[in-house]
This record gives structure tokens, C-alpha cells and sequence, in this order.
């Protein structure tokens, strides 16, 4: 398999690969982006004689080791000289006067395939930024690592008046893209009048996930993403950063474990085990967090287990463990409070901007998505066909 950086740094890349080795370009990306030998992109490109005028950084900062939700300033890379421009603190977008000049910006992220990370909102804002300013886009495409089968998607499908950076357009919360194809979907839905070139993946089906055989290397999008497992439950567990629940930020397993002070892991684990989910398990397990919600505090909860990737519906399990904890302990599970807000967002709670719902703290408490056929979105397949690369 050959990613989009790799074709670009071996001359086959096309019409974008062209524009971007003969231009003077800016380049949005991060060190957690790496070619297919490993070597971070950036830096390959560095060494390859691309010029780079200036390197754009989202959330994580460029070297990707920022806390999440933490402002990132403007600075110099002191291994190239290049100056960085943060588009995650004071500024979501590249201002015009940083376009100028430019002939294109190249786009090279690592994604993990939910709606809520934040990587590819900050190329939503870049994707707006050069259509005003002329300048082209060329995006480097990398596989989804959850897969990219369209009848996988889960909702709920975003409503506008949640906005954020975690979530700017209608779209699933697992929506099965690749981050070039998400680019030609707004390209084209939202029309932005940019000139968009993607590279594509060679060698990529959009059956494979991040847990198929033969593994491809793993190196973690954002610091708390350490294994493919922590990506495939991602998009479901990560709602418990918006309630008064650890998602276990800090510890060797975040994003697999779920707890607090008060919650007994052997009763939670049997109850929520008793639902007989498919593709996942779970087990009694204890942590300590460092950060967030209950930092320096024993969480008693559970760890889940991947058993089968394909059977496993991410969203759905992340929902219906809340309204498991909320019917075990009730009064106990809470909405949490807005941090770390970035210029322009609604003011939606966290877990509503998370879900895409007003009222999505009741709705899951309730039941309103207990069906998985709730979350089915059948007309994402009609509504993202024209931007689809891969079979």
C-alpha cells in the first residue's frame, strides 16, 4: 500500500503532485504523520527539496504532543527553520495575508474516522481560507483506520446548531470517509470554489480496517490514541468526555476504559456485558486519571475489548454503556461543563456537540438510540457516492 505522501515524494502523485513539488507551498499536517517507511512527512518532504513556506498545525500542536483542547501558539521549527502557523488556539483558519503568495497548500492528517476529531475541521477552515485567497489544495490521502464501508456509518448526522470544532456540517459520527474524500464531499456540497487536487491511496479497500491482516504500522494520530483497538472504540467512548465520566485520558488504555469514584466495576461490567453487544466484551477494571474529570482519583469501571471489527458498531456501544451507567447509578451521571472553546462555536453542551443533538444527554439516558437502527443513515451512501476514490 502506497499513501498519498508516498506517491508524492515518488514523483506519482499526478496534477496535485505537480502543483506542489513546482510551487511554493504551506503544508497542514502534523509529526504524527508518516510516510509508509515511517519517516515523518514533513520531514521526507524536508529532505526531498519540497518547498515548504510555512507549516499550518491543528490540535496537538505540530509536533502532535499538545494536551487535547490546549491553545497552540505561532512559533519556528528549530529542525527546519520553517515558521509555524497555529490553527488551533487564537485562530481556526489561515489568515489571507499568510495565503499570499502561496501556490498551494498541502494537506497530510492523520484521521481516525469519527466526526468529532478535530484534524479534519481545521481543513474544513483551510479548504474556505484558500478558496478566498486562490490558492489551490492538494490533500495527501491516508485509509480510514475504521474502515471505510458506507453501511457502517452511525449517526446521529450533525445539526448545525451544534457546531463546533468538533463537528462544523452534517455528517455521522462515524462517517467512513477517507480525509481526501471528506474534502471532495464539502468541496462539492458546500460549495467551496477551490481548486482541490487528492492523492489517492494505491493499494487500499475500503473494507480494510486498522485491525485487519496484514497490520499496517500504527503511529498514534493525537497522544491519546496509542492502538488501533482505542480507535475502534473512539467514536463510541469518547462521549463520556461529555458527561461526569473518565474515558481514561492519561492511563495506558484511554478511550477503552470508562469510570468514576462511584461506580462499582464488577456490577457495571455484568450489566452492561448482559446487553450481548456484538464485537465487543468488557471486564471490571480500576484506574487512576492524571487529567480531566476525576484526575488523581481511583475510577472504579470497565475496559473494553474489541472481539470482532467488523460486528462492532462503536457509537451504539458508547451510548448504550452511559445509559447503563445512568440506570445503575442514577442522579450520579451529569452533563459536564464547555472548556477549552475555540472562536465561533455554538454553545451547545460538549456532549451535545459530540452526539450532534440538542438534548443529547436525555435522549441516551431515555433510550432514544437504544436501537442501532436509529442510528442507521441510509442516505449517506446516495449523499457521498460522487465523492467516493476507492471500492
Amino acid at each position: 500500500m502506497k499513501l498519498g505522501i508516498d506517491r508524492l515524494l515518488a514523483g506519482d502523485a499526478g496534477a496535485g503532485g505537480a502543483l506542489a513539488a513546482r510551487g511554493k507551498a504551506g503544508l497542514l499536517t502534523n509529526d504524527l504523520a508518516t510516510t509508509g517507511d515511517l519517516a515523518v512527512s514533513r520531514l521526507a518532504l524536508h529532505a526531498a527539496g519540497f518547498e515548504v513556506a510555512v507549516y499550518l498545525s491543528p490540535e496537538h500542536g505540530l509536533g502532535g504532543r499538545a494536551r487535547e483542547g490546549e491553545h497552540v501558539g505561532d512559533g519556528v521549527d528549530p529542525r527546519t527553520g520553517v515558521p509555524v502557523a497555529s490553527l488551533y488556539g487564537d485562530q481556526v483558519r489561515p489568515a489571507a495575508d499568510l495565503l499570499a503568495g502561496l501556490d498551494a497548500v498541502v494537506v497530510d492528517l492523520p484521521d481516525v474516522g469519527a466526526r468529532f476529531y478535530t484534524y479534519v475541521w481545521t481543513m474544513s477552515h483551510v479548504l474556505e481560507a484558500c478558496a478566498a485567497a486562490g490558492t489551490a489544495v492538494v490533500v495527501l490521502d491516508r485509509p480510514n483506520p475504521l474502515g471505510g464501508r458506507i453501511a457502517d456509518a452511525e449517526g446521529p448526522v450533525l445539526d448545525e446548531a451544534c457546531h463546533s470544532l468538533v463537528g462544523r456540517w452534517p455528517m455521522p459520527v462515524r462517517h467512513s470517509l477517507t480525509v481526501g474524500e471528506l474534502a471532495r464531499h464539502w468541496v462539492r456540497t458546500r460549495g467551496i470554489d477551490v481548486e482541490l487536487h487528492v492523492v489517492e491511496v494505491d493499494g487500499w479497500a475500503r473494507d480494510r480496517h486498522a485491525l485487519a491482516s496484514p497490520l499496517t504500522p500504527w503511529v498514534p494520530p493525537s497522544p491519546n490514541m496509542p492502538t488501533p483497538a482505542t480507535a475502534l472504540l473512539y467514536p463510541g467512548t469518547c462521549l463520556a468526555e461529555g458527561v461526569t465520566l473518565s474515558e481514561g485520558r492519561s492511563t495506558t488504555v484511554p478511550f477503552r476504559v470508562v469510570g468514576a469514584p462511584w461506580i462499582d466495576g464488577p456490577e457495571l461490567a455484568d450489566a452492561f456485558g448482559s446487553l450481548g453487544l456484538p464485537g465487543v466484551a468488557c471486564t471490571p477494571y480500576g484506574f487512576t486519571p492524571q487529567v480531566r474529570d476525576w484526575a488523581g482519583e481511583a475510577c472504579e469501571g470497565v475496559i473494553l475489548h474489541v472481539t470482532d471489527a467488523e460486528a462492532l458498531r462503536p457509537v451504539h456501544t458508547g451510548m448504550e454503556l452511559l445509559r447503563t451507567v445512568a440506570r445503575l447509578y442514577p442522579g450520579r451521571l451529569a452533563e459536564t461543563e464547555a472548556r477549552g472553546l475555540q472562536p465561533g462555536e455554538s454553545d451547545a453542551t460538549p456532549l451535545e456537540r459530540l452526539v450532534g443533538r440538542r438534548g443529547a444527554f436525555a435522549a441516551i439516558v431515555d433510550g432514544a438510540w437504544a436501537d442501532p437502527a436509529s442510528l442507521r443513515v441510509d442516505d449517506w451512501a446516495a449523499a457521498t457516492a460522487p465523492d467516493l476514490l476507492y471500492a
